[in-house]
């Protein structure tokens, strides 16, 4: 079996699985017809481009312009006459809401899949901060009780003006020595 350019183009390149068809570009985005989820993903890319202001006004402009042509246009030109209430025009636009609205439920329940997933990340990271913040708490706690049996600077200096007062006391009791004495 022969391999086209791309497939040998593609072999060098490590982001692609080996033997990876390349891709379809659309105005929705791009198409890979190889993978698990790829109507998933052309749905998410169809939603997206029809919630842009682009698509809107490039659909006003496309409905304009046959609803002026097929009015203004002289009769035997005309392929959808206003007489006959633009059928043609009511079935493509019947159609196009036929096929947008399941593709754009499909991205709503990917998007869910993807919220629930972030939710539930999110879930076990608040529990995991909660313990770390028990945890914290629990060794201040410790620290705090190990701090009552440590002695403190203030408690230091009055042991040792105590020892002080004790010598001063004991060397004034004590009997004075005499130069002969030394």
């Amino acid at each position: 079996m022969a391999r086209t350019p791309r497939q040998v183009r593609n072999d060098h390149r490590l982001d692609l699985p080996k033997g990876a068809r390349g891709t379809f570009s659309s105005p929705f985005g791009t198409f890979r017809p190889s993978g698990r989820d790829r109507m998933g993903r052309f749905s998410e890319s169809f939603a997206r481009a029809m919630g842009t202001s682009w698509f809107l006004i490039g659909m006003s402009v496309f409905v304009a312009a046959w609803l002026a042509f097929n009015t203004l246009a002289p009769e035997h030109l005309q392929f959808d006459p206003r007489l006959t209430n633009f059928t043609l025009l009511t079935l493509i636009l019947s159609l196009q809401a036929s096929y947008a609205a399941p593709l754009i439920l499909l991205a709503q329940n990917r998007q869910d899949d993807r919220d629930r997933v972030q939710i539930e990340q999110d879930r076990q990271r608040a529990e995991r901060n909660l313990a770390d913040t028990e945890y914290l708490a629990r060794e201040v706690v410790a620290l705090r009780l190990a701090m009552k049996d440590v002695a403190t600077k203030d408690f230091i200096r009055a042991e040792l003006r105590a020892l002080l007062e004790e010598l001063e006391v004991d060397d004034d009791n004590a009997p004075k020595k005499t130069a002969q004495q030394k």
